[in-house]
């Protein structure tokens, strides 16, 4: 039997369920209740559960973005030659992409906190190894475990984020989350910059040891388990298959995740080739790369809340998404037309505007695909996690390479993939989801 207590709590059977599910030796957080509790969850999560939750999607664009300014000296220090130093970046990617879709049902079965901090503990060593690597073969092996390991920040993030939210606050709470981490991608590039002026490319993977292990024990130290026991799915791998294949089986489910899987192949695409693009074609210093790498997060960011703050609730949510992807492909056809030459030979600064825009765009496009997407999964959220978050990592991981496979002397292929990836983006989001067909819950009225 279930009642409510006068402070919005549930008792069953005389048991006040808000203790189900925090850790022996930890105290209550405050004021935040069950996960079933979804309406005005945000208000009660409290700003230090939001920076963890922060922090953890914050892991990926540290891992990538902090050593980006090193490329060219990776590059040259081991005698590789660009597109060799570009599949480090892969390596971390695929192993973030794979990562996920093993952490995503164990988090599912055994709950969040016990995979998370295993995940953490593997992170500070792999990234402990990837500076003392001596060769480009080893730094790539290492950055694939490093990426296996990072993978559980996010998904587990995500998934924690389905606990506790649902509809409206869910989408708000996702932009949120990119304000905190979108700081990441403006800070790491700028941390990585100046690092590389005091040590080499090996200093970047010391400061990232350091940031994973003050993260892990402020995981370990206020992060409580959100999955309560009750609802852990019991199932070994066969039953982790048989849900992650009913929800691909959702068309609608499909096509959020592959829409935002290939945005994010586009935004890849930037990160993986802009080093070069910026400094070696533009002749840009690794500071000026990261200014301007900073100010193309902050567009992210400021669209990101202006999704979250003012769209969400008023403009449909599809809605949204499609203008994000329009706007992301439109930048991209620009890209192409000018490092092709049509429009003769072009500075820094108009390639730098086209993607800003292609980057700001980002901020109305990805969260609106994982909150759409997670809306329809309650019952399997760390899956469906781990499936949105594989999908977007593995397309990242095809589309980084192909980025340099003209050299390092031209950008025609980086928005060549962003082009073809944004247009194809559109094309699942209109051909599976077909949003004139349906609404998505947080777009009907209340009852």
């Amino acid at each position: 039997m279930e009642t409510r207590m006068p402070d919005g709590g549930r008792t069953t059977e005389g048991r006040d369920t808000r203790e189900a599910h925090i850790t022996p030796g930890q105290s209550r957080p405050a004021r935040l209740t069950t996960p079933d509790n979804h309406p005005g969850a945000a208000r009660r999560a409290g700003l230090l559960f939001t920076l963890i939750l922060g922090g953890l999607t914050a892991v990926p664009p540290l891992s990538m973005d902090m050593y980006l300014p090193a490329l060219p000296e990776v590059s040259g220090s081991l005698g590789a030659s660009a597109a060799t130093a570009q599949v480090t970046l892969t390596a971390c990617l695929l192993g973030m992409a794979l990562g996920q879709i093993i952490v995503g049902p164990m988090s599912d079965r055994w709950g969040r906190r016990r995979p998370l901090l295993l995940g953490m503990f593997v992170y500070i060593f792999a990234t402990a190894f990837c500076a003392l690597a001596p060769t480009v073969p080893l730094l790539i092996g290492f950055r694939l475990l490093q990426g296996l390991a990072g993978a559980a920040g996010i998904v587990i993030a995500r998934a924690v984020v389905r606990d506790l939210y649902d509809g409206l606050e869910m989408a708000r709470f996702f932009s949120t989350l990119m304000l905190i981490s979108g700081v990441a991608p403006i800070i790491a590039p700028v941390i990585g910059g100046q690092v590389l002026r005091v040590t080499d490319w090996r200093g970047i993977f010391v400061v990232l040891t350091v940031i994973g292990v003050l993260l892990t024990f402020v995981v370990w130290k206020w992060l409580y388990e959100t999955l309560p026991p009750e609802k852990r799915h019991s199932g070994g791998v066969g039953s982790a298959l048989r849900t992650m294949r009913g929800l691909l089986a959702d068309r609608i489910f499909t096509g959020y995740m592959l829409a935002g899987g290939l945005a994010f192949a586009a935004l890849f695409a930037y990160v993986a080739a802009s080093p070069f693009v910026v400094q070696e074609i533009y002749g840009a210093s690794p500071q000026t790369f990261s200014l301007l790498f900073g100010i193309n997060s902050v567009g992210l960011i400021a669209a990101g809340q202006i999704n979250g703050k003012i769209l969400v609730g008023r403009v449909a949510l599809d809605r949204v998404l499609g203008f994000g992807l329009v706007v992301i492909a439109l930048a991209s056809l620009a890209l192409l037309l000018m490092t092709s030459g049509v429009f003769g030979q072009v500075g820094l600064v108009p390639i730098a505007v086209a993607l800003f825009v292609l980057m700001s765009a980002m901020g109305l496009a990805l969260p609106n695909t994982n909150a759409s997407a997670l809306i329809r999964t309650p019952h399997a959220a760390g899956s469906a996690s781990a499936l949105i978050g594989t999908a977007s990592f593995l397309i990242g991981a095809v589309a980084s390479p192909l980025v340099g496979i003209a050299g390092e002397r031209t950008a025609v292929p980086m928005a060549v993939v962003q082009l073809v990836a944004s247009l194809a983006s559109l094309g699942c989001f209109v051909g599976l989801v077909r949003p004139w067909q349906h609404r998505t819950p947080m777009e009907r009225p209340a009852a």
